[in-house]
């Protein structure tokens, strides 16, 4: 199936289901940076993102994006307990007006990638205090519902305690003897998927 069909068979899924799907969102994929309607709306506030994030930072706004992915027969249960655990954060930090989203990044036979993003007022001199309160409230829901620490960010330092917790031992015995031969001194990434 073409990139064209694919995206007009998923559009007659939505609406066949009570979705409304704009029709300018049934373009495909194009490098016309100028596009307009929805699609352009979505590709440029994409490209904005990160600026948006460091200007919110900069203001002294606590800011956090994380991803996963899940099965559709488990993603209720996640997305209700991620939003109440990230509100319930929100609550503890002293920022209980924040905003907590979803939305998904991709979307697979068995399940969606869901993609939060919470915004909150940060209390100067503590915002990554309040970071990792919601951090931890957000990753802990995640691995309580089975689904990956990460979809495609990679896990990087910030997930790690996470990742620990969902690699296998065996997996994590197969990267240690990979490090050992490859990078001996442990000069790369150091810690970023198991300890040097």
């Amino acid at each position: 199936m073409t990139a064209a069909g694919a995206v007009a068979r998923a559009a007659e899924l939505a609406r066949d289901h009570g979705g409304y799907v704009p029709d300018d969102a049934l373009r495909t994929r194009t490098d016309d940076a100028t596009r307009e309607g929805s699609a352009g709306a979505w590709r440029n506030a994409f490209l904005r993102a990160p600026y948006t994030r460091d200007a919110l930072v900069a203001m002294g706004m606590v800011n956090e994006t994380f991803e996963t992915a899940t099965t559709w027969d488990s993603f209720d249960a996640l997305y209700g307990d991620v939003m109440d655990s990230v509100r319930g954060a929100l609550a503890e930090i002293g920022a209980p007006n924040g905003v907590v989203t979803c939305r998904f990044t991709h979307v697979y036979p068995d399940g969606p990638a869901p993609y939060f993003t919470v915004i909150a007022p940060g209390r100067p001199g503590a915002q990554i205090e309040q970071w990792a309160v919601i951090k931890d409230a957000a990753s802990d829901a995640l691995v309580r519902h089975g689904a990956t620490i990460t979809h495609h960010h990679a896990v990087g330092r910030d997930h790690r305690p996470w990742y620990d917790r969902q690699r296998p031992p065996l997996f994590a015995d197969s990267l240690r003897s990979a490090k050992a031969t490859l990078d001996p001194h442990a000069t790369l990434n150091p810690g970023v998927l198991i300890d040097p």
